[in-house]
């Protein structure tokens, strides 16, 4: 049975989750914005109502759920008063600003009794979807080390406004891309623990502000008297317990020859490895058969990878709505990534490998 959502921050990614929830087959019921125009704007495109306040919008009978699309220091009050209200939220990655803030959001979310879905959109890429089941299927093995990135010659979001400015989204690359890879390759190892992180960031593109040269900028123009003070790019090495090892490279802004380094996964398994683009329509699995070394293409649907990822997510959070099945990017996930994320960071500030916070059992 379709339930009606509520969208809170009405920004580009708003559009997206709105569009999403609309082909699953769920009316926008409301939405909420800081600034009303914006909201407007979405509520006539999708015939829903504009409301004054957060409040307001959760205390619609009709909104079921929420989805939260607002800056990144805005999750966590969000979250805890949409999940306070009793609904079922949909929160955009990362899942808070530290730890802390995963705990209480996370305990909320067991007080009401409601689903709590991180916004790990990557997993319903076809791509990654069919190499998950061939792992699961034990085809690969053991997964010994997983390469994942996601590069962007020039592509800082919103230069000079929240994106850039660490107090408000935290970082970066790291915690706006590399959420997604980190999870992603988690996910696809069975969810390991991460113990030690040893990671470097670097930047100076961003911060020279009026120099720096760009083809396009999403996430508005770019504010030259704003603030840019997180990194360009960041690396890391992650150490799993059981043995498996991750490395990220992430950018935002980098002097790469455009195509050069690829973004996507390689998954290295001691039966098996495969190589995928997350956005992309094929996967090549390197095994062996009879004796030969054989490159495998398996066949799947992915007619448009991108709005199916989307349309993934979305069947997910239905399904945990309605009792189908758990949240398939739970609040354990998003805590995981905030804790890797925390730790590359400081292993960056400190030049030294760090343990992940949570790492002992």
């Amino acid at each position: 049975m379709a339930f009606g959502i509520g969208i809170i921050g009405c920004g580009g990614i708003a559009g997206v989750h709105a569009q999403a929830a609309t082909r699953a087959g769920l009316p926008i019921v409301a939405v909420w914005d800081i600034k009303p125009d914006r909201a407007q704007r979405l509520a006539q495109t999708h015939g829903a109502r504009v409301c004054a306040s957060i409040d307001e919008l959760v205390a619609i009978h009709e909104v079921k759920g929420v989805a939260i699309c607002v800056p990144n220091d805005c999750h966590h009050p969000c979250a805890i008063k949409a999940l306070t209200a009793g609904k079922h939220v949909l929160l955009e990655k990362p899942m808070a600003m530290d730890l802390p803030q995963c705990d209480e959001i996370a305990a909320a979310a067991a007080r009401s009794g409601t689903t709590l879905q991180i916004g790990f959109v990557c997993r319903g890429s076809p791509a990654a979807r069919c190499v998950k089941s061939f792992i699961d299927a034990g085809r690969f093995g053991s997964i010994h080390h997983i390469k994942c990135a996601l590069y962007r010659r020039r592509g800082i979001p919103g230069l000079g406004g929240w994106f850039t400015t660490k107090a408000r989204s935290g970082g970066g690359p790291l915690i706006d891309l590399g959420v997604h890879m980190l999870d992603l390759s988690l996910w696809l190892a069975g969810s390991p623990r991460p113990v030690r992180a040893s990671g470097a960031t670097m930047s100076g593109l961003g911060a020279a502000m009026r120099d720096y040269t760009y083809t396009s900028m999403w996430a508005g123009p770019p504010k030259f008297d704003g603030v840019c003070d997180v990194e360009d790019c960041a690396t890391a090495l992650v150490r799993c317990e059981g043995g498996l090892t991750i490395e990220m490279n992430v950018s935002w802004a980098a002097n790469l020859p455009e195509g050069h380094l690829k973004d996507g996964l390689c998954v290295i398994g001691s039966k098996a490895g495969a190589a995928f683009q997350v956005f992309g329509k094929e996967v090549t699995i390197a095994t062996e058969e009879e004796g030969h070394l054989v490159d495998l293409k398996p066949h799947f649907v992915a007619d448009d990878p991108e709005r199916q990822m989307w349309d993934e997510q979305y069947r997910q959070f239905i399904d945990a709505v309605e009792g189908r099945a758990q949240p398939h990017a739970d609040a354990p996930a998003g805590r995981r990534v905030q804790a890797l994320v925390e730790a590359i960071y400081r292993s960056a500030d400190e030049s030294r490998e760090v343990e992940v916070a949570g790492s002992r059992p």
